[in-house]
């Protein structure tokens, strides 16, 4: 039967020997085997037992606590249990990073950020960054989920527009008119894009852009003011017409 010296267990598990001890000495893992002179062994089961309490432990468990949960729960019980827990954090950790890849790609398009934009950013991640699919029926949310781009993303389409917004941002602070060559290449430009994104669906198109119309906090998408809106609308008309 294989066995293991303290300073074994401590250098595969990466525990230090004084922590062992301590565990040793307050009964929570003692080692079980013993030779002729009296030295001390881990078993494979005792590995098992240690493997249970450091998982218990990574919950932020006293070890009071950890000593009650070793006889009542298995190991398979504990992994779930540290499974279900690394998901959360995983979870939590996917909220912030969407966050700032979010808050990235608003620099993008602002030189500095509004307050006003990173509040709106955080409480729709914190309600429902997704509600402007309650407008749409279960296909089209599907649809619209795989081709819309997504602020926190770094891809081609999302950059694409988020280019064309901060060129809008451009010409209204030079009072550049929509009904100009620079509006005119903007809307050809979202024209082109929108028929990537709806894949020449009109109808889904302009449903779309009447949910985007409305105010950020019914949707939770991206806030975009009524002048960046309008704008938008003007591009399209005129490219459209020319």
């Amino acid at each position: 039967m294989k066995k293991w010296t303290t300073g074994e267990v401590a250098k595969q598990r990466n525990i230090s020997l004084r922590t062992l001890r301590y565990y040793d000495q307050i009964d929570l893992l003692t080692p079980s085997q013993r030779d002729e002179s009296g030295k001390r062994y881990y078993s494979e089961e005792d590995l098992f037992q240690l493997e249970k309490i450091l998982i218990l432990k990574s919950l932020s468990l006293p070890l009071e606590d950890i000593r009650s949960l070793l006889a009542k729960l298995s190991y398979k019980q504990i992994l779930v249990s540290h499974y279900n827990h690394l998901q959360e954090q995983l979870s939590a950790l996917q909220g912030s990073i969407s966050n700032t890849g979010s808050l990235l790609n608003m620099l993008e398009v602002e030189e500095s950020l509004s307050w006003e934009h990173v509040a709106t950013l955080i409480r729709n991640s914190e309600t429902s960054a997704k509600k402007w699919m309650d407008y749409f029926q279960e296909d089209e949310r599907e649809f619209l989920q795989q081709q819309l781009p997504k602020l926190h993303n770094n891809d081609e389409i999302t950059h694409r527009y988020i280019m064309i917004i901060k060129e809008i941002e451009r010409c209204l602070a030079h009072n550049i008119p929509a009904e100009s060559d620079e509006g005119r290449q903007i809307g050809q430009t979202l024209i082109q894009l929108s028929e990537e994104t709806f894949q020449g669906d009109q109808a889904l198109m302009e449903e779309f852009w009447n949910v985007r119309k409305r105010p950020a906090e019914e949707t939770g998408l991206y806030p975009l003011s009524d002048e960046v809106l309008s704008y938008v609308e003007r591009c399209i008309a005129y490219a459209d017409n020319v």
